[in-house]
């Protein structure tokens, strides 16, 4: 018996042992959890969820597919970009500073600079649309989300602005309770993820397109590995990291998933054309119910919120970096003025211009996709001539036939740029 009382005991110290290293190793991830998640789901902005909802409502289920392989690449770029932050400590402007020389360091900040105050705009427009289906006036709900935003990254510190941007995502579940409300023909869409269709039309291109760009933005890049920079992470949290990023990636492309289905299945069925994420809802709660419709537009304000966060920061961090003053979020405004001020810039200009009577943000929103899919590829393209740079990666220097995954995507990136540009000319 007493023996029995020994292995009993020994065998009660292992379950404990197990236990406290799985609460162990919780803790390590839960430390570095963060980049992945913030960066990847801030790319299902008002511009994603608009591409989303559009890919539903025209083509139905069939062009799904589109997603699996933008998720793909972002899992691949994203797991890149922190990689890059984590092992050289640097910003993505400073390294394509350093390695491909000021005129392409400035000249690639200088686009994203312009891209990010349009896209800025666009997520201000998604906020006052959204709030304008519970009937908040823009100008109401406008400045009041642009002085959040602001006494957010002022006074929150990095800790307590991190923990706000994950409470935030949360919000993205109210697209999947949407996509269950519709009842989508479940069948139809598995095949449609996995099976490639695409239809040869100027319109499809467009829309593969735009669910390529608005899912791998340029800013979100630039945004992985400042942030990775500045929550001070070292290469031994790479593995970690990467549980992150794939994540975040992954819940990403599950959230575009079942916008998509949403507007497949209510609106693609009965022939209802939309023109951005604001009628999608609006067109939503008739044919699927009113909690459909609202959990829709609940998801677009926290949508646009996060992002509209998210896309001044990355701003802030770029310019900084270029400049060769980098900057945290712990810095107080002294401390950093550039830092603070550039966030304050695109921040009052992308609000400004949703207020603005009388302005159509049509022309800016369009231009600012177009030029966000240009520097696309030059930045996919810098970020992979760095992680196959021994001198800035050491160790950590992507292998061959990981390098030439990015290139597939950098390749198939082109080749959507290039047949809609051929297909808007002939048409």
């Amino acid at each position: 018996m007493e023996g029995l009382g020994l292995v009993s005991a020994g065998v009660d110290r292992v379950g404990i042992g197990r236990r406290r290293l799985v609460l162990m190793q919780l803790a390590a991830l839960g430390a570095v959890v963060g980049p992945g998640l913030i960066a990847g789901l801030s790319d299902d902005d008002p511009a994603g969820i608009t591409t989303y909802s559009v890919l539903g409502a025209s083509y139905g289920y069939t062009l799904l597919w589109v997603l699996t392989v933008s998720t793909v690449a972002l899992i691949l770029f994203q797991d890149l970009g922190a990689r890059i932050g984590v092992v050289t400590g640097q910003g993505l402007a400073g390294l394509i500073r350093q390695r491909y020389g000021a005129r392409a360091g400035v000249t690639s900040i200088a686009a994203l600079f312009l891209a990010n105050v349009g896209t800025s705009a666009a997520e201000f427009a998604g906020i006052a649309a959204g709030c304008q289906i519970f009937h908040i006036p823009r100008y109401v709900s406008v400045p009041v989300t642009a002085v959040l935003v602001s006494v957010l990254v002022l006074r929150g510190g990095f800790r307590g602005i991190e923990r706000v941007l994950l409470a935030l995502s949360a919000v993205f579940l109210a697209y999947v309770g949407a996509g269950i409300l519709a009842q989508p023909d479940w069948g139809a869409a598995a095949r449609g993820l996995v099976v490639p269709n695409l239809p040869m039309t100027r319109d499809a291109i467009y829309i593969c397109t735009a669910t390529l760009g608005t899912t791998l933005a340029p800013w979100g890049l630039a945004f992985i590995q400042s942030y990775a920079v500045d929550k001070k992470l070292s290469p031994h949290h790479l593995r970690l990291l990467r549980i992150d990023v794939v994540t975040g990636a992954v819940l990403t492309g599950v959230i575009g998933f079942f916008v998509v289905v949403a507007c497949a299945a209510r609106l693609h069925a009965r022939g209802v054309s939309i023109t951005d994420a604001s009628s999608a809802a609006a067109a939503l709660e008739p044919l699927a119910g009113r909690l459909a419709g609202a959990l829709f537009g609940v998801g677009l304000v926290g949508a646009a919120l996060l992002a509209a966060s998210i896309l001044p920061l990355s701003t802030a961090y770029a310019v900084s970096d270029i400049s060769g003053r980098p900057a945290a979020l712990d810095d107080t405004w002294r401390e950093a003025p550039l830092f603070y001020g550039s966030f304050a810039v695109v921040t009052v200009v992308g609000a400004g211009l949703v207020l603005l009577p009388g302005v159509s943000l049509v022309p800016i929103l369009v231009g600012t996709q177009v030029l966000n899919a240009v520097l696309l590829l030059p930045l996919l393209a810098y970020m992979s001539g760095i992680a196959r740079d021994r001198n800035l990666m050491g160790a950590f220097v992507a292998p061959r036939a990981v390098a030439a995954s990015y290139w597939v995507v950098i390749v198939l990136v082109a080749a959507c740029i290039i047949a809609m540009l051929a297909l808007t000319v002939g048409g």
